[in-house]
C-alpha cells in the first residue's frame, strides 16, 4: 500500500485529471486528496461520452469508494464548490467530501480584482478566479477560512489528519496536484505564474503529511509542449504545426476557454521539472496528437548568448534569448487507438524512448487518445 502524487512536468495542462482518473479505476485509493492553489487549475474528465469541467473537487471523482479531500492549502470558491458538488451529484460527491477547515476562501472582491487588475489581466494572464487576491489577504491574515462559511459546514473536516491516519492504515493514498511545476511561484517562469508553489513537497505541506510518506511521485507530460497566457516559451510554434497542434489536440483552457500556444517537446523544462519534484516515474499523454507529422523536433538544450546550456536562465529576459537546440526524429502515420506497448509503431517507441532517456526517469504510462480507457499501462503504479 502506497502515497502517490501526481504532478505537472510542463506549464500545466498536461492531462493530469485523465490518469488521475485512470489511476484510481485500476489502483482504487482509499482517499484522492486534492493539493495545489485553487479554482485557478481546470481539469476535464470524461466519463462515457460525457465530459465535466472540474475547478474544485478532485478528478479522482469518478471512483466512489474512495474519500475526496481538498487540502488547507487549497484556496476554495464556494460557489464554484457548491456547483460541482450539485454536478455530481451522481457519483456521491456530497456524502465522500472533506474539505479542511483551514482552506482560504475566495469571495467575490478577489474575483473582481483578479479580473480589473491590469497587470495580472492583462500582462500575467490570469485566470481571473481570484486566487492571487485571496493569497494576498491570507498572508495579510485577514483571509476567511472555510470554517467561517455557514454553506460548508456540512464537509469541514481535519484533511491532515484523515491522511495520515489512512497512511497509518497502510491504505493507498492519491494526492492530486493540480498545476504545472513551471508555473511555481518560486521555480517557474516568474512574473508569469501562479501565486503559490507547485511542487511536490508543496503539495504535502499544502494536503498535511510529510514528503517522507510519499512511495511515487508521478509526473504527468504532453508529448508536445503548451502554455496559456503570458511569458517565455522557447518552443513556440507560431506556425502551421503549431495549429496542427492546437486543433488536433483541442488545445484551449479548461477554465478560460483560451487558445493554448503550442510548440515542441522541451526536455530541458521535463527535466527540470523531474529534478524540483523528485520525479520517479512519468506519464505521458496526448501522444495520439503526433501521429501524421512526418518529423519530430524535441529541444534538448538552449543557445544562449552563444553558448550552449542546458538549463533555464534564470530570468524572464534571459529566457526569451534561448534558442532551441532541436534532436529530429521521424514521425509516424499509424493510429494509435487500441494499441498495447508491444504493438506501437517502431517510431513512437524510439519517441517514449529518447524521452525516458533524455529526463533519466521510467515512462509508466501512455496516452493514446482522448478516452479514459486509451491508456497503456506500463507498469502498476500502488
Amino acid at each position: 500500500m502506497t502515497c502517490t502524487i501526481i504532478v505537472g512536468g510542463q506549464w500545466g495542462d498536461e492531462g493530469k485529471g485523465k490518469i488521475i482518473s485512470y489511476i484510481c479505476d485500476k489502483d482504487k485509493p482509499s482517499i484522492i486528496a486534492r493539493g495545489g492553489v485553487g479554482p485557478n487549475a481546470g481539469h476535464t474528465v470524461n466519463i462515457g461520452g460525457k465530459s465535466y469541467g472540474i475547478r474544485m473537487i478532485p478528478t479522482g471523482f469518478p471512483y466512489r469508494d474512495a474519500k475526496l479531500a481538498i487540502g488547507a492549502g487549497v484556496l476554495v470558491d464556494p460557489e464554484v464548490l457548491l456547483r460541482e458538488i450539485e454536478m455530481l451529484k451522481d457519483f456521491n460527491v456530497r456524502e465522500r467530501l472533506i474539505v479542511d477547515y483551514r482552506c482560504g476562501i475566495i469571495e467575490e472582491k478577489h474575483r473582481i480584482m483578479d479580473r480589473n487588475d491590469k497587470h495580472l489581466a492583462k500582462e500575467i494572464g490570469t485566470t481571473g478566479s481570484g486566487c492571487g487576491p485571496a493569497n494576498v489577504d491570507r498572508v495579510l491574515r485577514i483571509l476567511k477560512q472555510a470554517k467561517d462559511i455557514e454553506e460548508l459546514k456540512e464537509f469541514l473536516g481535519d484533511v491532515s489528519e484523515t491522511i495520515n491516519d489512512a497512511l497509518d492504515r497502510n491504505e493507498n493514498v492519491l494526492i492530486e496536484g493540480t498545476q504545472g511545476t513551471l508555473l511555481s511561484l518560486y521555480y517557474g517562469t516568474y512574473p508569469y505564474v501562479t501565486s503559490s508553489n507547485t511542487v511536490a513537497s508543496s503539495v504535502c505541506s499544502g494536503a498535511g503529511f510529510p514528503i517522507t510518506a510519499v512511495d511515487t511521485i508521478l509526473g504527468v507530460c504532453k508529448a508536445y509542449t503548451t502554455r496559456v497566457g503570458g511569458g517565455p516559451f522557447p518552443t513556440e510554434l507560431q506556425d502551421a504545426i503549431g495549429n496542427y497542434l492546437r486543433d488536433k489536440g483541442g488545445e484551449y483552457g479548461s477554465t478560460t476557454g483560451r487558445p493554448r500556444r503550442c510548440g515542441w517537446l522541451d526536455l530541458v523544462v521535463v527535466k527540470e521539472a523531474v529534478r524540483l519534484n523528485g520525479v520517479s516515474k512519468l506519464a505521458i499523454t496526448k501522444l495520439d496528437v503526433l501521429t501524421g507529422l512526418e518529423k519530430l523536433k524535441v529541444c534538448v538544450g538552449y543557445e544562449y548568448e552563444g553558448e550552449r546550456i542546458d538549463y533555464l536562465p534564470a530570468s524572464v529576459a534571459g529566457i526569451e534569448k534561448c534558442k532551441p537546440i532541436y534532436e529530429t526524429l521521424p514521425g509516424w502515420q499509424e493510429d494509435l487507438s487500441g494499441r498495447d506497448l508491444a504493438s506501437l509503431p517502431v517510431a513512437t517507441k524510439d519517441y517514449l524512448k529518447f524521452i525516458s532517456d533524455f529526463v533519466e526517469t521510467p515512462i509508466t504510462l501512455i496516452s493514446t487518445g482522448p478516452g479514459r480507457e486509451e491508456v497503456i499501462y506500463t507498469e502498476e503504479i500502488f
